[in-house]
């Protein structure tokens, strides 16, 4: 293989593998049911693998739909010193978390207790869009 496909090659691979490896962090808090109605999809039930989004990801409704795999890293020094299960969980926006939010995305109940000690409150994630 010659010089120029070499470089061709490792530039490709650094412009590729950084974007499919990325994750964002933030925090994630939770709510509680009834779930319904959502700012997304009114009274229609989505089960209760879902979330909020805050104001970072919300995009003006743009995050509607979109599922995202949250794994919890660490606790906000606040309630359970070691929240982390050591698991991950996919939910689907479907509710806008308004301005004051405490978390990056307020998932629901069931899908926080997946990650982490509902006890903590709130959580230290990383998400990535899936």
């Amino acid at each position: 293989m010659g010089l120029e496909m070499r470089v061709l090659l490792v530039l490709a691979m650094a412009i590729c593998l950084p974007s499919a490896a990325y994750a964002a962090e933030g925090t994630a808090t939770f709510y509680t049911p009834p779930y319904v109605p959502s700012s997304c999809n009114g009274y229609q039930n989505d089960g209760v693998m879902i979330a909020a989004a805050s104001d970072a990801i919300w995009g003006n409704r743009a995050a509607c739909g979109r599922r995202y795999r949250v794994t919890c890293i660490g606790a906000t020094n606040q309630g359970v010193p070691k929240p982390c299960k050591g698991t991950s969980v996919v939910v689907k926006i479907v509710d806008y978390c308004p301005p004051g939010c405490a978390g990056t995305i307020d998932l629901s109940q069931e899908a926080f207790a997946i990650i982490a000690n509902p006890d903590a409150g709130k959580i230290k994630i990383s998400y990535t869009q899936v």
